[in-house]
């Protein structure tokens, strides 16, 4: 059995990310040892909120969805996300602290 690396200390999720995106977890985990395991009750990560939208902004999104074949309201979902991803991307805007 060869001898496995440690595992580094991450700062955020988002360096963590970029670790294992870039690493060969076969070379920190040993998945003959792995053990199977369950959450239960996990709690979504998802939040219900109200917002009003101009009747026209809506109708386009909920054209652009069905033009995708998804809900309207993933497709909200999608857009906001590639939105804030990119201004974070372009350095004028910073993730709030957690």
């Amino acid at each position: 059995m060869k001898r496995l690396k440690k595992i580094p200390k991450f700062d955020s999720e988002d360096q963590e990310r970029k670790f294992w995106s870039r690493s060969e977890s076969s070379e920190y985990v040993d998945y003959q040892r792995a053990v199977r395991v369950q959450f239960p009750n996990l709690k979504p990560t998802s939040r219900t909120i109200s917002i009003r939208l101009p009747e026209s902004l809506l109708q386009t999104i909920k054209m652009i969805a069905n033009r995708a074949d998804v809900p309207y309201q993933s497709m909200m979902k999608v857009l906001l996300s590639e939105k804030v991803s990119e201004l974070l991307r372009s350095g004028k805007h910073k993730r709030p602290a957690a």
